[in-house]
């Protein structure tokens, strides 16, 4: 018998593992589509999409539909040129079976094909063959119809001719491999979302999505089409739906410089926040980029030069207030999109655009368009440096509220605040915070919590709903000077004044642990705001999360079980019998110590839902329409999100 160290030493050719065609992929998801959880479930379908949007970008598709078949398979069929059929002269077998079959292969890397893409690394397609058990393509061409199947990413038939056809376009459809993904069940408004972006990015382009899961009354599908004639206008409507709007205009450009396609839309609405949403060939690139650093370069320098020439500034000069490039920022929403022909992105993950010569081209742009909409509408220009004039006022106000939180703050040598309970650990790794509606149900927290890596943070009822606070408001607030000292997170960057700074924040677990009623899920939603529009790094870095306490508990003699949903309460009745005793739980102050540690705290056997963001325009605009002031479009909400019980009266 070989021992180890033999093995370890016997380190030669034989050693090295060549993955041949696909396998690399099935072996190694995550490296391909980002992960194998829903989102690298939702990645498959965008892989097919894409496919299909750079066809209609090159001007040969109109049509795009999406289909969710009974069998959570994904169809996907555009009316495009077709994938060639042809026999590939260098692989010996036809081009479509190298497009499915073969990693960095496709007709992207031939710019005379398409000029520009979102793929440009060609895993796109043959990925998705890669990591479904049935892969079925359907090509329109030549006035035939040519079909092959895979299973795998392997073929399972050959290229044959199944029919005739007068039209032309392709048909794909997969079923994901349930023995790679967590979870094989697709959500139909996580496909509606990124069509929907997909349709205002690409004017002119229908996209349709139906659900054969769901049906009505008739039995017709749940079904949705996404179409936008303008663009990024219509988009920067939806997205500012639910706010006050500062000017009625959208600022829409759509030009080509340096050879670079650059749209932007922007508007100035009532609010505090900045939102700003930059895309690269259809990409969403979260972390920006270039794109995004030449847009607000554009920005500020001419609305900066518009308001020094009529002397609109003279009174903050006054009153020696400086003016930053965040006070030009402030109320807006912008969506700023640009198709690079190289794109270079930094990391894999294509968040943040490094290609240096789109600041430029974006500048440009920006700057010429707001020049003449500033010159052409007086009065509009004028609302807008108001606002901006305001915001340089706020900033200061709010500076010097923040200076006392950070004067206060543990990191300028002050004090935690006082109804924090800290934990013993310093390693914010390992490190928890619960957040703790009143201080009753604190008091069972802090009995219940492990003090090595546990800490409880009682808040007193409501905290400010920040959607429509000023800043200088915000940090006033008692509660949200509580959060920022016990989390030590301080305000300001070396790039960005108002940035949120979390190098030093002490947990990695911030969960928020309120009662399961109607005012628990009220505080849930104001701290979620809280995070979402004050402390951003905190959801992105995956730190955010909501404790899910149980609703009853049912007993018979020794034996206990907790129901977190009126499904396991049946189960639970059934198996203990109609004689069992059922506690509803109101809130979490009516648990004690020892009930709240094994349901809801203990990390082996509790249930935390992490708080993430999938599409950030659509999470503004729902955060604005819930906590916004208008009542009418949060009614709607309500009504087609709510499930109605059926009540004996």
């Amino acid at each position: 018998m070989i021992d180890e160290e033999e093995k370890k030493e016997d380190y030669g050719a034989s050693s090295i593992q060549v993955l041949e065609g696909l396998e690399a992929v099935r072996k190694r998801p995550a490296m391909y589509i980002g992960d194998i959880s829903t989102k690298g479930l939702h990645h498959l379908v965008y892989e097919v999409v894409d496919n299909s949007i750079d066809e209609a970008l090159a001007g040969y598709a109109r049509h795009i539909d999406v289909v969710i078949n009974e069998s959570n398979s994904i169809t996907v069929v555009d009316d495009g040129r077709g994938i060639p059929v042809d026999m590939h002269e260098k692989e010996h077998k036809s081009a479509l079976e190298v497009v499915l079959t073969v990693l960095h292969a496709g007709g992207k890397f031939d710019k005379g094909s398409y000029k520009v893409s979102g793929g440009l690394h060609g895993v796109g397609v043959s990925c998705v063959n890669a990591l479904s058990t049935y892969l079925r393509a359907e090509v329109r061409r030549n006035g035939n119809v040519y079909m092959q199947e895979y299973s795998c990413g392997k073929p399972t038939s050959e290229l044959q001719i199944i029919g005739t056809s007068d039209t032309t376009g392709t048909a794909v459809t997969f079923q994901p491999d349930a023995s790679i993904f967590i979870d094989t069940v697709y959500n139909y408004d996580t496909l509606a979302n990124r069509l929907r972006d997909l349709a205002y990015l690409n004017a002119g382009i229908k996209l349709t999505l139906t659900d054969k899961r769901q049906r009505d009354a008739e039995g017709n599908a749940r079904s949705e089409t996404f179409y936008s004639e303008t663009g990024l206008e219509d988009f920067v409507r939806y997205i500012d739906a639910a706010k006050e709007p500062l000017i009625q205009d959208v600022i829409h450009l759509n030009t080509e410089r340096q050879g670079i396609p650059v749209e932007v839309a922007l508007t100035y609405n009532t609010s505090f926040n900045e939102n700003v949403y930059s895309f690269v060939n259809n990409i969403n690139t979260i972390e920006g980029g270039t794109h995004l650093t030449g847009f607000r370069r554009g920005l500020t320098s001419t609305l900066k030069k518009y308001a020094e020439e009529n002397k609109m500034l003279d009174k903050l000069l006054k009153q020696k207030v400086d003016i930053d490039p965040s006070d030009f920022r402030e109320g807006l929403t912008a969506v700023v999109s640009v198709k690079v022909m190289e794109p270079q992105f930094e990391g894999q993950t294509k968040t943040k655009l490094g290609n240096n010569e789109v600041i430029g081209a974006v500048q440009t742009a920006v700057a010429e368009a707001l020049k003449d909409y500033l010159e052409e509408h007086p009065q509009q220009a004028k609302t807008v440096v108001e606002k901006i004039i305001l915001a340089a006022t706020a900033r200061h106000a709010a500076y010097k509220a923040r200076t006392e939180i950070q004067r206060k703050s543990p990191l300028g040598g002050g004090g935690l605040p006082g109804k924090l309970a800290d934990c013993s650990s310093r390693t914010a790794e390992d490190c928890e915070l619960f957040i703790v509606e009143g201080d009753s149900a604190g008091g069972s927290a802090k009995q219940a919590r492990d003090r090595r890596f546990q800490a409880i943070l009682p808040i007193r009822g409501k905290i400010l709903n920040v959607e429509k606070a000023m800043d200088h408001k915000i940090y006033e607030n008692q509660e949200i000077t509580a959060l920022f000292r016990a989390l030590r997170v301080t305000v300001g960057t070396e790039d960005d004044p108002k940035e949120v700074n979390i190098s030093k924040i002490a947990y990695h677990k911030i969960i928020i642990m309120t009662d399961a009623d109607v005012d628990g899920s009220h505080i849930d939603t104001l701290l979620m705001t809280f995070f979402f529009r004050r402390m951003r790094p905190v959801i992105d870095n995956g730190y955010l999360y909501i404790a899910s306490s149980p609703l009853y508990k049912v007993s018979r003699g020794k034996q206990e079980e907790y129901c977190w949903d009126d499904r396991q309460l049946r189960e639970a009745m059934e198996k203990l019998g109609p004689t069992a005793k059922v506690q509803r739980y109101k809130g979490l102050g009516e648990m004690d110590a020892s009930e709240l540690k094994e349901t809801t705290m203990d990390p082996e056997r509790r249930i935390l839902k992490q708080v993430t963001i999938n599409d950030a325009a659509e999470a503004d605009r729902i955060f604005s329409m819930l906590m916004g002031e208008d009542v009418a479009p949060r009614r709607d909400f309500i009504e087609s999100n709510a499930v109605y019980a059926t009540i004996d009266a």
